[in-house]
């Protein structure tokens, strides 16, 4: 694990957007093609607007979120509407969005056919984690109710989810689909957030930490 810290938040997300696109353009003149999953959330905004800027060939890149509400893109909970005004704008435009979610009532519905997609480009080029203040990451909540499936070593690419406090069902990426990616980066911002992170690896147990799953090897980028 790697730690990075800004002198600002404006720094941070200038200089993450830039890394990103520097390991895309590699894996993309290595492979011919390359992954990128992303956290949802507002924080990120800024990394998104930076990247959709970028020249590089995006038609060569698939996009997808971490995790995602089980929401249409109608609803303002919808990660995935996030993305699209943010990210899968201007240069960025040609990326091909694979979907967390699909008309359905439960994520077990489609869960099938949106693994596929995503089974087809792993591992993940770059993948961009958030972090909760419960210690969380994507939709791994530590009283979630597949919580243990999460992490096992042959889980599969997604897993419903249901978790305590959070009025709907959400989809995610397994942790080994998380730590299997080529480069990961966790974005944190403020006093909390760090204090979450210095919490967690002295736990050192992703049953109740569940970030502690995709440390290793990680690089962690913090602003105050």
């Amino acid at each position: 694990m790697k730690f990075v810290e800004y002198s600002s938040r404006e720094a941070l997300m200038s200089g993450l957007a830039s890394r990103i696109a520097q390991e895309l353009t590699a894996e993309i003149a290595e492979t011919g093609s390359a992954a990128l999953a992303v956290p949802g959330g507002s924080t990120p905004g800024p990394i998104f607007d930076a990247l959709s800027q970028v020249d590089l060939p995006w038609e060569k890149v698939s996009v997808l979120l971490g995790d995602e509400r089980w929401v249409p893109e109608t609803s303002e909970r919808s990660n995935t509407a996030l993305l699209r005004r943010r990210l899968l704008q201007n240069k960025a435009a040609r990326a091909t969005l694979l979907p967390l979610y699909a008309p359905a009532d439960r994520p077990e519905d489609r869960l099938n056919e949106l693994s596929q997609a995503i089974e087809n480009v792993l591992p993940l080029s770059v993948c961009v984690m958030g972090l909760g203040a419960d210690m969380h990451t994507a939709s791994i909540f530590p009283e979630a109710d597949l919580l243990a499936e999460a992490f096992a070593p042959d889980a599969p690419v997604l897993l419903p989810m249901r978790a305590p406090g959070a009025p709907e069902p959400r989809i995610t990426l397994t942790a080994r689909v998380l730590a299997g990616s080529k480069h990961r980066h966790i974005l944190i911002t403020g006093a909390e957030k760090r204090a979450a992170l210095e919490r967690a690896i002295l736990i050192n147990d992703p049953m109740k930490a569940p970030i502690c799953a995709v440390l290793s090897g990680a690089t962690i980028h913090w602003a105050d």
